[in-house]
């Protein structure tokens, strides 16, 4: 039993139901009912993590989110975060947070990461890392794809909230659970090549206005390419450089 996270899932819950949200769920079958699985999300959004939540339930079981270590200093979601044992994640020193994921795993939990690292501006995958694929060969334990497609017209990168009673139809895939095996090169090219056909699927039951920001470059939308995308997150972090330089 869980009850903050139950109450968590249940204001969130309200919360979709105000906003109007609405959600097509498929493949929710292959969410293992015990043991520890990886649970790898594309990242359009800020409120990926909430949605990714809703097909686990089905066999009432809850997610760890990998988050970045921020969000646990922050006074108000910080406490949130721990008591529902969410990991936190330290890019200047990530081996601790590894450790703390692959612990969980072994002990059978679902644990979420965010192959992308950061949110696609393009809304196209972007390049993975490695470090789903590694923690579940070290664990031994499978990785479960699961791609989400609308939530960036939520809430995302560069553009205002939309935080209101939108009515936005939000589509969430389960894949058929990977098992580990090694390198762990392979093993995250097959991820990435999985939840890649997974997304382009999921996008051909989903109207996509042209010129729409949210929607990707590829399908006539607004937003930039893939290359576009990683040049300003390139930009964006050599910015961010500088600034902790001069502190």
């Amino acid at each position: 039993m869980e009850p903050v996270y139950r109450t968590i899932i249940g204001v969130a819950r309200v919360v979709f139901a105000a906003e109007g949200l609405k959600f097509t769920v498929k493949g929710d079958e292959h969410i293992p009912a015990t043991g520890g699985a990886v649970i790898a999300v594309n990242h359009t959004g800020y409120m990926d993590f909430t949605y990714a939540g809703l097909p686990v339930r089905t066999v009432k079981r809850y997610i760890r989110f990998m988050a970045k270590k921020e969000v646990f200093d922050n006074k108000i979601s910080g406490p949130i975060m721990r008591a529902l044992r969410h990991i936190p994640v330290d890019r200047a020193a990530g081996a601790e947070s590894y450790r703390a994921a692959v612990d969980d795993l072994r002990g059978g939990e679902l644990v979420g990461v965010y192959p992308e690292a950061t949110i696609s501006r393009s809304f196209e995958l972007k390049e993975f890392k490695s470090g789903a694929a590694r923690m579940a060969i070290e664990a031994g334990v499978p990785i479960i794809p699961i791609v989400i497609w609308g939530a960036q017209r939520v809430w995302t990168k560069g553009h205002p909230k939309r935080l209101g009673r939108t009515n936005t139809p939000i589509s969430i895939a389960v894949g058929e659970p990977i098992q580990p095996f090694e390198p762990a090169s392979e093993l995250t090219a097959k991820l990435h090549a999985t939840m890649e056909s997974m997304l382009h699927e999921l996008q051909q039951g989903y109207e996509h206005p042209a010129g729409a920001y949210w929607v990707p470059a590829r399908l006539g939308g607004g937003a930039p390419t893939l290359e576009e995308a990683n040049r300003m997150d390139a930009e964006e972090a050599e910015a961010k450089a500088a600034r902790r330089a001069q502190r």
